[in-house]
Formats: structure tokens, sequence, C-alpha cells
């Protein structure tokens, strides 16, 4: 790619801004990546990801860009440990309460399973490694720099917490807001003399609760995930991940006064609502290796900056600072990825109307992240908000598909690819697919009381 700038700034050294920093460094001389946090050397969580301490999960359509943007990194990761899968054996997935029947071995591993803090380490090692690139911690951004028209950002101003906290103003290009869902951009625009984007919200009450446990080697008969989600009947779910050396992260999730409580007792009455009864088994049989600890996440949200008329050049926003959806779905790091990859493909085409290019090509990352959480949380009742007349039809129709998936692996492969950002959704209703929908939803519902021998799924 050929340069188009002399340096940029990415606001935010997490998933969204490190990628965008990896995209930056082919098309500007210099990028600089702050964040307020002191970055840790080991992976540990840290202040700024207040998930970090949760299961996370990289679905296909992320890792295949993580793939190609870092060569090599996911036989890293491997290397290093975490678990590989390999055959759709060692997976159990219950979207809506319906384990999907997957047959055979993919043909490259299907997905990395990594702790967020591990996964950012590795990351970050890289983005360390590009010799155009500085990563700047403990540094404040206080607001952005605007030339004398106000039609353009030239940078951003900063407070170094170092011995002595100094102001800096660092001169950029291009400026990235990769801050997440507080990002402060809607704020400067108002400041700017421009309108802040519209904003979609879906009130969602979701409370999840995690802790790790160490479980005996094959105590799930080689699955490597579980996942079961909440269905119109128990607004509750859960997932177990392995992570390497017989250690398991478990997170608990609950809608609307559902929610998973901190005690262990309580926790596990609360698992076990969810969970297969040889799931449960092993769950409680485990060895608990830390405190339960709770987050909770009221509202998805989606700010709609493809639609604004005006705004000024030299500006960008990704990741979950554009959209943030449930995390229970395991989508946002992936949809951070797709977002770069938006970001490479219109940096291709210059700097000309840079952000009306790109928050263009963005949203069509985002829509699908957003119409498959969004129309799954509102397949529940306890989630409060409009169905009006398309919603409800897509739903019975996903509904009859979980089902159909219970037994046909072809509509089971087909719904993990859409699940998953590899296929758009529009590929669920193709004729030949809706057929087998038709034909295999009139099957008898299969209970969750499944064994590894038929529960042969993978997580989204």
């Amino acid at each position: 790619m050929r340069k188009i700038g002399d340096s940029a700034v990415v606001l935010g050294a997490g998933m969204a801004g490190l990628l965008a920093a990896r995209v930056l460094a082919d098309a500007y001389h210099r990028v600089t990546v702050v964040d307020r946090d002191s970055l840790p050397e080991a992976a540990e969580p840290r202040r700024g990801v207040s998930q970090g301490r949760h299961a996370h999960l990289l679905v296909p359509g992320g890792t295949q860009i993580l793939d190609q943007l870092f060569p090599g990194l996911l036989d890293e990761l491997i290397a290093a440990g975490l678990p590989a899968v390999r055959d759709f054996a060692e997976l159990r997935f219950a979207p809506g309460g319906h384990f999907l029947r997957l047959m055979g071995r993919p043909p490259t591993p299907f997905l990395c399973q990594a702790s967020r803090p591990l996964l950012e380490r590795h990351v970050r090692a890289r983005i360390r490694a590009l010799p155009t690139v500085e990563i700047v911690d403990r540094c404040e951004v206080l607001g952005p720099v605007a030339n004398a028209a106000r039609d353009r950002i030239v940078g951003v101003r900063t407070l170094r917490h170092v011995a002595v906290a100094r102001e800096e103003t660092i001169d950029a290009d291009l400026t990235v807001d990769a801050t997440g869902r507080g990002a402060r951009t809607p704020a400067w625009l108002t400041t700017l003399g421009y309108d802040p984007p519209a904003e979609q919200r879906l009130t969602i009450q979701l409370r999840y609760a995690t802790r790790h446990v160490r479980m005996r080697p094959e105590a799930l008969g080689g699955a490597k995930v579980v996942g079961i989600g909440a269905e119109p009947g128990r607004p509750t779910g859960m997932v177990l991940f392995a992570q390497g050396d017989d250690r398991w992260i478990l997170t608990a999730i609950g809608y609307d006064g559902h929610h998973p409580p901190s005690d262990p007792d309580g926790f596990l009455a609360f698992v076990e609502a969810a969970a297969p009864p040889d799931v449960f088994a092993a769950i409680r049989d485990a060895e608990p290796l830390d405190d339960i600890v709770g987050y909770r996440f009221p509202v998805t949200l989606r700010r709609r900056y493809e639609r604004l008329r005006r705004f000024p050049a030299g500006l960008l926003v990704v990741g979950d600072a554009i959209c943030s959806t449930n995390p229970a779905y395991a989508l946002g790091m992936s949809v951070a990825a797709l977002h770069a990859a938006a970001l490479r493909g219109t940096l291709a085409g210059g700097d000309r109307e840079l952000a009306r290019r790109f928050f263009r090509a963005a949203a069509k990352a985002t829509d699908m992240a957003w119409q498959l959480t969004v129309g799954a949380d509102l397949s529940l009742p306890r989630v409060k908000g409009p169905r009006p007349l398309p919603v409800r039809v897509v739903n019975a129709y996903v509904s009859r598909a979980q089902i159909a998936a219970e037994h046909d692996s072809t509509v089971a492969e087909q719904f993990l690819r859409i699940a998953s950002l590899q296929d758009p959704a529009g590929r669920m209703f193709r004729p030949t697919t809706a057929l087998r929908v038709l034909l295999g939803s009139r099957r008898p519902r299969r209970a969750l009381t499944t064994d590894a021998s038929t529960a042969r799924v993978p997580v989204t």
C-alpha cells in the first residue's frame, strides 16, 4: 500500500486500536498509539478493559483477519499452549437452547480460544515490533486539535502521567478513536459545531459472572468449548472455555433480573439451571481458582456515523466506539477486526473523503453483528423493545432453523457461518436451505442432556 500521509495517532490500545494501528502502519510513515492505562508486560487484566476478566472469543470472521494482519500469530498462540479446535467433536454449542449438529473436521483449526489479556499481549508485542509504530501508555487524551476552519482534525492534546505530569500535543494527519463505547467523539463533534451521530439503543439488562476452575483431564470427553445460549423460557446461559493446563474459564449470563449470584453456592445453582447434566457435574467437581467477578451490560449501543452529512477530515472511529453489541454473542473483537479490514480497503483509495468512505464500509460489517445480536435478544420476552413484523417473522424462521440444525448438519454449518460473521444472514434464506429448515423443524426437539458423542458444535 502506498503512503498517504506522514503521521497517524490511535486513541486506545485495546484490540480495536491495535488492529487499526497495524493497518495504519502501511499507509502512514509514523503511527502513535496512546492509552491511559499502564500496559502490563504480562498477560494481566487492566483497568481500561473492564471485561478483560471474563470469557472472550474470536469467531472465525475475526480470526481470519487477525491471521492476515499478523501472519503466524495463531500458530504462535497455539505454541504458547492455547487450545486449538481441530475437530467439531471438541465443540458443544446450543444457541437458543438448541444443540447444533456439526460433523467432521474443519479444513484448518476452526478458532483459537484465548484470554483477552493474553491475546492483547501477543498482538501488542507484534505492534511494538513494527519500526514505525510507538505505543505510549499512561497517556490521557484531553481532546482533539482542529485547524482554524474546524473542518479538519490535525492532532490531539494529551496528558502524560510520568514523573511530572505534562500536557503535550501530538500532531497527526489522521486521528482514530478506538476508546470503546465511552468514546468522547460525539461530544467533541458538538464542541466543534458538528451534529453528533444518531444512536440506536436496546436495553437488555444483562449481567454475567465469571470464575476460573481447574477440571480433571477429559472431564468433558474431549470438548474444549461449551456454550448454552438463553432461550424464551430461560433467560440465562453459560459458556465454558478450555484455556490450557486443565484451566477453564466459566461465565454465567442472565437477563433482566435473572442474574448470576456472586456467592459460590448461588453461582453453582444458577449454572445448573442452564448446563447439561454432564457439564454441570464436571463444573461441580472442579477446583475453583479465584473469586467470582461480576459485570453489568445494560444497553446495546450503535452510533450511526455513516449517516452524518458533515464530518471533519482527519478523524475516524472504530470498534466499540461505533457499535457495542451484547457480549454474550462474543462478536466485539471480531467486529473490530472487520473494521480494520474495512479501514485497510478504504486507505487503499487514498485520503479523499476518507471518513465518508470508511464509515460506509464499516457499516456493512456492523450491520451483520447488529442484526444478529439485536434480533436474537428480541426473541427473548425479558428484553423490552419494539418488535415490528419483519423482526417477528425473521425470529420465527431462526427458531425453526435452530430446531432443524439439531438434526441437519448442513443447516447447522450455515447457521454457524452466519453467527461467526463468515457469511451474510441472507444465506440462511436461500431456497435450498429454507426447504431443509422447513422439513427439519418438524422433527422433535432434542433435550440439552446431550453427551459429547452427539453434541459436535462450535460456540459463537
